[in-house]
């Protein structure tokens, strides 16, 4: 099924994910339309501005936790493909939030589902699940062993260890209410295909970043202070935990695996969407001064314990049994070598226009985090799905969003 000239309805359109969806439908001949919500103003949403597509999209006012508005935006849709993107997708949030949260991202669902049935309408719908579903991997005995002391009980509990590269198949372990969320209705869109016979597919992504991603979401609060540092606003950059991993994709990368799910996968499964590679917060931060054009020669804590010398230095060994780009000090901490605490109080990092100071802000440090997470994408390479961009081709893009000093 080719998506052009099809009528695809996307949730969560003014997003950072749904914007750039819609207008990658639109380049590919699609017609589209979109749920926002209601703004007291009128306002065109700023990333559809920002693309400039307004005029070559139907934007219906509603909202996913009033059924009504749903159904009505279905009519106007009449839609042969759904992506149901809508979400408070903030992991901080939904610490301080969880009742929003919920409402949110499991009674929107169980709205969009239930209005579909009740309709009889047949779309392919697919589902940005979350790869914060997986939660808890584990990496090393070392690192269960902490975990279970730490939390006195680990369930489900490991069969092999390490838990890498996270398969479809891997236990779920949800750290967040956020995550939580997620399994919820991850759960519900496979529910609702065994029962109901809706054609609902689960896209578990990883990462999904590139410019105009959120300001509060660490690759682009990264990026716009390097900007603003080399700007002269501010004097140091301020970062939470560094030490966690993160399986990075770049969104045109995800855009072309939305697609392609909808149009190949099988209804009722779940596929994992990554780029096969894990890297550390530290080390985005670094490679995104490199970027920035510093040389990076040395970072060492501020309380003098620690110090890597060349901690950009590339590697593409194999961890895990998967052969990814990482660096000297991302394998070192996947080696157990090397780990970052808020003791530490920060990082000072040594390039070639001099020092730059790496606070760590308390704040910035969850109740409970993910420490790793790395895919394998076997199923929906298995459907034609292929990684094109780098790390750097994401950090690129996002310096380059934030040369307005405006954003």
């Amino acid at each position: 099924m080719s998506l052009k000239n099809k009528n695809v309805f996307i949730t969560g359109i003014s997003g950072f994910v749904g914007s750039r969806m819609a207008k990658h439908l639109l380049d590919e001949g699609a017609n589209v339309v979109g749920l926002v919500r209601r703004r007291a103003d009128g306002s065109i949403p700023e990333n559809i501005k920002y693309l400039g597509i307004e005029k070559e999209i139907i934007l219906v006012e509603g909202d996913v936790r009033d059924i009504s508005s749903v159904a009505i935006a279905l009519d106007q849709a009449k839609p042969d493909v759904i992506f149901h993107l809508a979400a408070q997708s903030f992991i901080p949030r939904s610490f301080c939030s969880p009742s929003e949260t919920m409402d949110v991202n499991c009674q929107g669902t169980t709205n969009l589902l239930e209005a579909i049935r009740s309709k009889g309408l047949d779309p392919v719908i697919v589902f940005a699940g979350s790869s914060e579903e997986y939660g808890l991997v584990f990496f090393s005995r070392s690192q269960y062993e902490q975990i279970k002391n730490r939390y006195g009980t680990v369930f489900p509990e490991p069969t092999r260890i390490p838990e890498l590269p996270i398969t479809e198949s891997n236990p779920l372990r949800p750290m967040s209410p956020y995550a939580v969320s997620k399994v919820y209705a991850d759960y519900l869109m496979r529910n609702y295909h065994t029962c109901f016979g809706l054609k609902t597919i689960v896209s578990r992504g990883f990462n999904q970043e590139g410019a105009g991603r959120g300001k509060m979401f660490v690759t682009s609060a990264i990026t716009r202070q390097i900007m603003q540092y080399k700007r002269g606003e501010v004097d140091k950059l301020v970062i939470g935990n560094v030490s966690a991993f993160r399986d990075w994709s770049h969104i045109n990368d995800a855009l072309r695996g939305y697609c392609l799910l909808a149009e190949k996968a099988r209804y009722g499964d779940v596929y994992n969407q990554g780029s096969q590679r894990t890297n550390s917060v530290l080390s985005y931060l670094l490679l995104s001064l490199e970027c920035a054009g510093y040389a990076v020669e040395r970072v060492e804590t501020l309380n003098g314990n620690k110090v890597v010398h060349a901690p950009n230095e590339l590697d593409d060994s194999e961890m895990f049994g998967l052969r990814f780009e990482k660096t000297k000090v991302d394998r070192l901490m996947l080696e157990g070598k090397l780990e970052f605490h808020l003791a530490d109080i920060g990082i000072a990092v040594i390039t070639d226009k001099g020092k730059i100071i790496v606070e760590f802000d308390k704040e910035k440090f969850r109740p409970a985090d993910v420490p790793l997470l790395l895919s394998r994408t076997a199923k929906i390479e298995q459907l034609g799905f292929q990684v094109q961009k780098s790390l750097k081709d994401i950090i690129r893009d996002q310096l380059n969003y934030f040369l307005d000093p405006a954003r």
